[in-house]
């Protein structure tokens, strides 16, 4: 069967404001200047041409894209493409309470919140940074805006966070919310470094199963990626899980990567295999870049976790995971 690739995450800046301790963007050696970052119609002529290519949904991510100065606008402006299903994005929440309602009214129809605890002191050595409240307003700000179904990011790690695993059920079922579970992924030499934090969903289902019994799948939650989800018995309570590392899902992995700069990643362990900033750049046609796109499009089935090597140029700081 072929596959259907009609998924692009589309990285806008590779600045973030927290430092996160299983991330760390201050750690990378280079920020990229000003002049090496996509223009908003350069970002919007690209994700026209992936569109044209067969891509029906988008998903912005960073770094931090509610950081990038008009980040509305390029909403607006990506909205308008015809052919375009679907805009998300995923935010560390911090900037979401003052924009979230401008960012539906633009266009935006989903927003994924990055959200590793529910307790302040630990959100702050978790991030490094103390704006626990902050995010928890833009939270419900953005349910009360319409950008729906909101889902909370949960990555588990083992003795940070995994005594929480009930709580964030308890706020699912309470609040209507989706929380997603997902494992630790080291996609490179540095972040495999921290495998040890690798807290498995069949553990954290058992802990959910233990508190709240039986758990229903169902199929019906609007997503692009390799999520599973549970109805909670009894109750309007959603939970997902990702399970990068004890389930491969590769085969059936549906998206592409673009960073700030224009550069493609098919899988996250490719690297960079396709530069399309000159392309843009260069003022050559848009048939010369949909040939290329179409090309990513075509060898993006080659690449696996299996048989590609971790790639220390990417960071998923940058690249949005």
């Amino acid at each position: 069967m072929v596959r259907k690739i009609d998924y692009l995450r589309f990285s806008v800046t590779d600045r973030c404001n927290p430092n996160c301790l299983y991330c760390a963007p201050v750690e990378r050696d280079r920020i990229l200047p000003h002049e090496e970052i996509l223009r908003y119609e350069e970002i919007t002529m690209l994700v026209r041409a992936f569109v044209k290519a067969g891509i029906k949904k988008l998903r912005l991510t960073g770094g931090e894209p509610l950081a990038r100065k008009n980040i509305v606008e390029l909403v607006s402006m990506l909205r308008a493409i015809d052919g375009l299903e679907e805009i998300a994005i995923t935010t560390n929440g911090v900037y979401l309470e003052g924009l979230a309602y401008k960012l539906k009214k633009s266009g935006l129809d989903r927003v994924n919140v990055s959200m590793d605890t529910l307790r302040r002191e630990r959100f702050k050595s978790i991030t490094g940074m103390d704006r626990f409240e902050k995010v928890w307003s833009g939270v419900e700000k953005a349910i009360e805006a319409g950008l729906s179904p909101l889902k909370l990011n949960v990555m588990m790690m083992k003795g940070v966070n995994d005594d929480e695993i009930t709580d964030f059920v308890r706020l699912a079922v309470e609040r209507n919310l989706i929380v997603r579970f997902i494992e630790f992924f080291p996609t490179n030499t540095r972040s495999d470094k921290l495998a040890g934090y690798l807290v498995k969903n069949g553990f954290v289902k058992e802990r959910i199963a233990e508190r709240f019994g039986f758990m229903e799948k169902v199929y019906n939650i609007k997503g692009n990626g390799p999520s599973e989800y549970y109805s909670i018995a009894d109750s309007g309570g959603v939970v997902g899980f990702i399970s990068n590392a004890s389930d491969n899902f590769c085969r059936e992995c549906n998206r592409i990567r673009v960073d700030c700069a224009g550069r493609v990643s098919p899988c996250l362990f490719s690297g960079h295999i396709c530069d399309l900033r000159p392309i843009l750049r260069n003022k050559k046609t848009e048939s010369e870049l949909l040939r290329t796109i179409n090309y990513i499009m075509t060898i993006k089935p080659r690449f696996t976790k299996e048989n590609t090597e971790y790639c220390d140029g990417i960071e998923m700081s940058s690249i949005g995971g």
